[in-house]
């Protein structure tokens, strides 16, 4: 059975690369949210294995850091491996120091390190 991953608050065009990446390398499917409420609502209809989520979400501009930490806060949800999509280190480390997986960059879609971070979580 194919892993779920939810990923939220990416454009279409990079929901589609992000969807690529993950099913063109791992046995899983990729659903997107646009909201932190969309998103909290998504991941309680049942078990998923990751969730990407953009620094900046794209529907209106929040911090995708606040839905980490609200991840992070609900008991139910608090051991759900997430990862930011961002460019930026320092955000990165923003989102480990919230509990998240360190995540990636749209820039490094095609560097091996990528994958090597998903391989433990969707291989």
């Amino acid at each position: 059975m194919p892993k779920r991953v939810l990923d939220v608050g990416n454009c279409s065009p990079d929901f589609a690369a992000i969807k690529g990446l993950l099913s063109g390398h791992f046995e899983c499917t990729v659903e997107q949210a646009h909201s932190a409420e969309d998103a909290l609502a998504t991941l309680r209809t049942g078990k998923f294995s990751l969730v990407t989520i953009n620094r900046k979400l794209d529907c209106d501009y929040s911090d995708g850091l606040e839905i980490i930490r609200a991840i992070k806060a609900d008991a139910t949800l608090a051991k759900l491996p997430v990862m930011l999509i961002t460019n930026f280190p320092e955000h990165q480390e923003a989102a480990e120091a919230a509990g998240a997986l360190r995540g990636f960059g749209k820039l490094e879609f095609d560097h091996p390190e990528t994958l090597a971070k998903l391989m433990p979580i969707l291989g």
